[in-house]
């Protein structure tokens, strides 16, 4: 039984990565919607989060990620489209897919916005052929208790990563790559 369990939640998450792999140059949305969706989160991060406005005074551009949907059991993926923000406009659309294994199980709908802190890091997103978190720029994830401490003079990395929205509930440990890459709405 642990075997068709595995074998089944294998098979269900190289379905849906073979899907993404597939439409990874194609959106699921328009790019009125994913602008539209864009807008709202940064509004609402600016007024929210005093992080997010001072890592917005010194990035070079924002890559926002509104929405990702993330489901495992045993294997897991997640999926989610954004918009490339430089100068308060849009530059570039792009999508994120991670597939994870491991320990894991649950639903997590969250978005996460990239500010990327200098031009080398922000023409390496352009130049890859779909960014490999992991590989290239240095990112630091922020959370509320570190990003009290920051100033002008701390911010000394690539990228840094602020999550939000978070709903649902996913518990686990494993292993994940996430790939971004550029797409055509």
């Amino acid at each position: 039984m642990k075997k068709f369990v595995m074998t089944g939640s294998i098979l269900v998450i190289f379905v849906i990565l073979a899907a993404c792999q597939a439409t990874s140059g194609m959106s699921y949305k328009s790019t009125s919607e994913i602008d539209q969706d864009v807008d709202a989160v940064l509004q609402k991060l600016y007024e929210t989060t005093p992080l997010a406005n001072q890592l917005r005074k010194e990035a070079r551009g924002v890559l926002v990620f509104p929405e990702i949907l993330k489901a495992g059991f045993l294997a897991g993926a997640q999926y989610g489209e954004g918009a490339l923000r430089e100068n308060g406009k849009t530059t570039g659309y792009y999508n994120t897919i991670t597939a994870s294994y491991g320990l894991q199980a649950g639903v997590q709908v969250f978005g996460y916005a990239l500010f990327f802190m200098n031009d080398e890091a922000l023409a390496y997103l352009d130049k890859s052929s779909g960014w490999e978190i992991g590989t290239g720029p240095s990112i630091v994830v922020l959370d509320e208790g570190f990003a009290k401490s920051m100033s002008t003079t701390t911010l000394t990395k690539d990228v840094y990563a602020l999550t939000f929205n978070q709903q649902g509930l996913m518990a686990g440990l494993g292993l994940q790559g996430t790939k971004i890459t550029k797409i055509n709405p």
